[in-house]
């Protein structure tokens, strides 16, 4: 059988290769090898899901790395890992077509990009601890040097923090990792197995959790440790913003399920009351200072930490629920929702950025009355505000419809996050009145309308929101095949 999931992995990689290999290349070649090399990634994540899965890991594709410590290159996926991966596929079309204006040091540009794109497969389909590893701090690395290079004004600083956040935050999870290994018997890296035999108990389950819980609460990122969230997002370029909220963020929320949920359960179990506490605070901390932002930007990207709270709320519920139908409930919101976030909250960076380039201003005070000068992407910036505040028929709805309903089931006092929900439609009103409608200032009268390559990045993502939106079943059925197997 053709090895399908490794070809994916390493296909952005193979495109970056070529792109250090042509030096002289022009932008437009560089751009081109982008383009191509992440359009077949995105059809090999496709025949991945034609392929199939039946819940377990799937389409494993195994190698002795180094056998003396039982670590081997194993990669496979399943119904959590293969949503994101084609979630990740789709960003990196958009975000590569995006940037198809881009013509400042393209090379590097596109190569950095094709190499996060690697490394985030890497991470949602390896199936070996010390492989997740690696590919978890090359992700670091990436997209370090994609906002330090191409970010904003002050791209330095917010890259800065942006990397030692994320490296302190990587080290409890190399502590972590080194716990597994040591507690299972016999040793191993391979993730099936502690899976499927989870191998702490106690003090030593206890505080290993506790170093996973700091490691994905960095990356997510929930209260307190989010605060490198916004400036990252607002100095990166609009492209880097897009990865960054729409897959790098999930990197965190899936390693809550993939090592906390299944591997040391029972510690969550006990722990999953403050672990709630914690994403309840988040996601109204979320809600509330976006809507103190006047900056467009700034603003999406702190509605980011209210939707994260939201999946590691569920995760919460899921350890936590004694009934097998409120966890599954539960889980199967997060997972989708981690997906529509990515899809909706790319489609607002992205719009955001183009507003960005043809105003050189993202202060919602600055501008008025723009759905006449710019009916299109008024329109789009409507319709993704709407999906992000969730509205029925749109992405976010009914993902956030089972959330709520999982933890109704256990913990009806954590349903006072749905206050995030009115702050969240509030927000998005406010800056839909303020940005699109009313009087238009006489200087942006002549601003133009969108390019191709702009429509081409994200209509494709709105159509996804309305599709998942109208009829989820069938992400929800990919879903529930693993999340069934998680739960029982």
């Amino acid at each position: 059988m053709v090895p399908l999931v490794s070809i994916m992995v390493f296909l952005p990689l193979a495109g970056a290769l070529v792109l250090v290999a042509l030096r002289g290349a022009s932008p437009r070649q560089a751009h081109l090898v982008g383009l191509i090399a992440s359009g077949l990634t995105l059809l090999a994540a496709l025949g991945i899901w034609m392929r199939g899965v039946d819940g377990g890991f799937a389409q494993v594709e195994e190698v002795a790395w180094i056998p003396s410590l039982g670590a081997a290159y194993r990669v496979g996926v399943d119904g959590v890992s293969l949503p994101l991966v084609l979630l990740t596929g789709v960003l990196f079309v958009a975000a590569l077509l995006f940037s198809l204006k881009m013509d400042e040091r393209v090379g590097a540009y596109v190569a950095l990009f094709l190499l996060l794109e690697t490394a985030c497969l890497g991470v949602f389909v390896a199936l070996d601890l010390v492989l997740f590893y690696v590919f978890w701090e090359v992700t670091l690395v990436a997209m370090y040097f994609i906002i330090a290079g191409w970010g904003h004004e002050d791209r330095q600083r917010a890259a800065l923090t942006f990397f030692l956040y994320t490296l302190l935050g990587s080290l409890p999870l190399l502590l972590a990792i080194l716990s597994l290994y040591l507690g299972s018997q016999p040793h191993t890296f391979d993730m099936r197995a502690l899976i499927a035999a989870p191998p702490l108990a106690g003090l030593t389950a206890t505080l290993t959790l506790v170093a996973l819980l700091i490691a994905f609460a960095v990356k997510t990122p929930v209260f307190p440790f989010h605060t490198w969230l916004p400036a990252a997002h607002v100095e990166a370029p609009t492209a880097g913003s897009v990865v960054l909220a729409g897959v790098l963020l999930k990197l965190g929320t899936y390693g809550l399920i993939r090592f906390a949920l299944q591997m040391t359960p029972d510690a969550l179990r006990s722990a999953a009351p403050v672990v709630a506490v914690f994403a309840v605070f988040s996601a109204l901390y979320g809600a509330f200072v976006a809507l103190a932002q006047t900056d467009l930007k700034r603003m999406v990207a702190y509605t980011s930490v209210n939707h994260m709270g939201y999946v590691v709320l569920a995760v919460a519920v899921a350890a936590a629920a004694s009934r097998e139908v409120v966890r599954s409930v539960a889980l199967d919101g997060a997972v989708l929702q981690m997906v529509s976030h990515g899809i909706v909250t790319g489609a607002l960076f992205l719009l955001v950025g183009m507003l960005q380039d043809r105003a050189a201003t993202r202060d919602m005070a600055q501008f008025g009355g723009l759905l006449r000068v710019t009916p299109v992407l008024g329109w789009f910036f409507i319709m993704a505000a709407f999906a992000s505040l969730g509205l029925p028929g749109l992405a976010h709805f009914p993902a956030e419809f089972q959330i709520f309903l999982g933890t109704f089931g256990v913990w009806p006092i954590a349903l006072v996050v749905l206050l995030g929900i009115l702050i969240t439609a509030g927000l998005y009103l406010r800056a839909i009145q303020a940005t699109f409608l009313g009087a238009v200032p006489d200087r942006w009268l002549t601003m133009p309308g969108l390019t191709r390559s702009d429509i081409w990045s994200v209509a494709p993502l709105l159509v996804l929101t309305l599709v998942i939106g109208i009829a989820p079943w069938w992400l929800l059925d990919l879903i529930h095949a693993t999340v069934e197997r998680i739960t029982s």
